[in-house]
């Protein structure tokens, strides 16, 4: 087993059981972090972290633990560049890798959306469904993030 971790914003995260695959493939250790409600691993490799209540809390728990060597699973823009600024590589559930190189962009076009989808309560949606695409192109950039060397 290595010193690396894997840590999984794990609420919303659709990859939970294919990021759990890889790392028993690779001997990862894997955390999930939620406010509860999902059902912890008996994979012994997999640790589940309840937080309080509360916004952000799970974001808070990981921002404060990543590193470098470490892997992100997060859909939380914030987060990302928190962990991205400590030095940890980001994934995006659906594959997209944040680094310091375009996690500014991602950052300043989140905050954009937000401000026009609360300039127009009537605005739909925004996103597309999560796809088969997106779940290989998760397992191949976990898979790559986690054989590149610290």
């Amino acid at each position: 087993m290595t010193d690396r971790c894997i840590y999984i914003d794990a609420d919303a995260c659709p990859v939970k059981a294919e990021a759990e695959a890889v790392a028993t493939r690779l001997r990862v250790r894997m955390v999930l972090v939620s406010n509860g409600g999902i059902r912890p691993s008996a994979n012994p490799l997999v640790e589940s972290i309840f937080v309080p209540d509360g916004p952000d809390e799970a974001d808070k728990w990981i921002a404060e633990r990543a590193g470098p060597g470490d892997v992100v699973v997060t859909g939380d823009i914030p987060l990302a560049a928190k962990c991205v600024a400590a030095g940890a590589q980001v994934l995006k559930p659906n594959g997209e890798i944040l680094t310091p190189a375009n996690i500014g962009n991602v950052l300043a076009t989140r905050d954009l959306m937000q401000d026009l989808r609360s300039a127009d309560p009537f605005r739909q949606g925004g996103g597309r469904p999560f796809s088969k695409a997106d779940r290989s192109r998760f397992l191949d950039a976990l898979d790559r993030a986690l054989r590149r060397p610290v």
